[in-house]
């Protein structure tokens, strides 16, 4: 029972959270129209595709290993039972944030919208103070050596080359 909920609960988190962030606010921005490419170059518009395309599949496996393996959510409300370090993870410690800023920066190249890059920036931002903030001392807490493990050895917010694999 305890999988079902952190299942049901990260489907609705997903929901609440990426969906909002990386989805209805930024066609609220821009109704997904598009507008002449960024830096007048429509190689960017590719980019922009691949950045959404990399972004989604990761952002779906790691809520998914949260509730599967973690036996939680990525909510602070419904935290994980167990350090999640497989998957992304064992390349960097957040691959969600990573995800949401890449989709939402696909979708500023894609739709040749300043706006969005803002959007993507200062999204980013905040999500750099409550990890730093709230994120990382929480965690410390709660796995204490296990974590430090994780984080002395996979990188923050620049992934890895290789996959860090935990003892």
């Amino acid at each position: 029972m305890q999988r079902v909920s952190a299942v049901f609960g990260s489907a609705l988190f997903f929901l609440v959270a990426p969906c909002v962030l990386a989805g209805l606010i930024p066609w609220s921005m821009t109704r997904w129209e598009f507008r002449p490419p960024l830096f007048d170059l429509d190689a960017t518009r590719a980019v922009g595709i691949l950045l959404i395309v990399a972004g989604l599949p990761g952002l779906v496996d790691s809520f998914a290993r949260f509730a599967l393996q973690g036996l939680g959510t990525p909510a602070p409300i419904a935290p994980t039972q167990k350090l999640v370090v497989t998957g992304l993870y064992r390349y960097v410690r957040n691959p969600i944030y990573i995800a949401v800023v890449a989709v939402i920066f696909g979708q500023a190249l894609l739709f040749g919208d300043w706006r969005l890059l803002w959007y993507g920036a200062l999204l980013w931002l905040f999500f750099h103070v409550f990890v730093v903030m709230y994120e990382e001392p929480t965690l410390k807490q709660t796995f204490g050596a296990e974590y430090e493990s994780f984080r002395t050895n996979v990188p923050r917010w620049i992934p890895r080359l290789t996959p860090w694999r935990a003892v």
